[in-house]
């Protein structure tokens, strides 16, 4: 990617980024000048500049002729990214206005990595109590920041991983089949369960950098499922000595997770037939 491109990219036209890069090779410079050495025609020179100068990328010293001059790029890239936060909070609190998340118990595929991590990562993020995870090397490494912060919430963590962790604020359990396990899985594996009420699990390429095969679910009763069988296996694969703190933390039945308490409590489905 050239600078030209690199602006387009960041929502300059055509015409504007080859204006301000023309200008930070030589300036100052008259619309004159700018529009011979790019050949285009003055107007829309003029009108590059007019908008350039809107978005505080050139500095106009007025006279006659008028000359430009660019704003040093730093401070372009910036001023873009501040208009970019800001634009990004208002249209979040817009749609955070529209949107009434409910739960539906529906099994969800995804397609793509930054799919696959933005999903994990708010689910980290929103769980209350608990989460378990079975993280090969790549997802491990990419969640470890999102994880440490749920930590530092008080959120209960524990997981399965498959090679020598740096010391991390929440229990690492390395798979006593590690060393096979890495050997013969076809990919690298995700697992997360947040607070028993909703999992994710993807298979990744070895690199972490596709996706083979990714669901997601908020289905109680499968997310249940999903917590009791992860929690065992960590368990069982933990030292004989922490097997007790991490049953009492994380057994389904015994630590009573959100999506259990959910699941127990909502009524049952009545039975078809007369009614008496």
């Amino acid at each position: 990617m050239n600078a030209d491109e690199g602006l387009v990219a960041l929502g300059f036209t055509e015409v504007e980024a080859r204006v301000y890069c023309e200008l930070l090779k030589g300036a100052p410079a008259t619309g004159y000048r700018l529009a011979q050495a790019l050949g285009k025609a003055p107007p829309s020179i003029y009108q590059a500049l007019a908008s350039l100068e809107h978005k505080g990328a050139v500095l106009v010293e007025e006279g006659e002729p008028r000359s430009f001059r660019p704003v040093p790029p730093d401070e372009v890239l910036a001023a873009l990214q501040r208009g970019f936060e800001t634009r990004r909070s208002e249209a979040a609190s817009a749609l955070r206005k529209l949107h009434a998340p409910a739960q539906d118990d529906r099994i969800y595929h995804l397609k793509s990595t930054a799919q696959v991590m933005e999903r994990a990562r708010a689910m980290i993020a929103s769980a209350t109590e608990q989460v378990l995870f079975d993280l090969f090397p790549p997802p491990f490494t990419a969640l470890v920041p999102a994880l440490t912060e749920a930590s530092a919430r008080d959120v209960a963590i524990a997981g399965l991983v498959y090679d020598e962790t740096p010391k991390v604020a929440f229990d690492c359990v390395l798979s006593s089949n590690a060393e096979f396990v890495r050997e013969r899985w076809p990919g690298a594996q995700l697992t997360l369960v947040v607070d028993a009420r909703e999992f994710l699990v993807a298979l990744l390429t070895p690199d972490g950098a596709g996706v083979k095969q990714a669901i997601w679910s908020d289905s109680g009763y499968l997310s249940c499922l999903q917590h009791s069988g992860l929690s065992a296996e960590v368990r069982l694969s933990a030292p004989q000595a922490t097997r007790a703190r991490l049953s009492r933390a994380f057994s389904l039945v015994g630590s009573s997770p959100p999506g259990l308490r959910q699941l127990v409590s909502q009524p049952s489905t009545p039975k078809r037939g007369n009614t008496p």
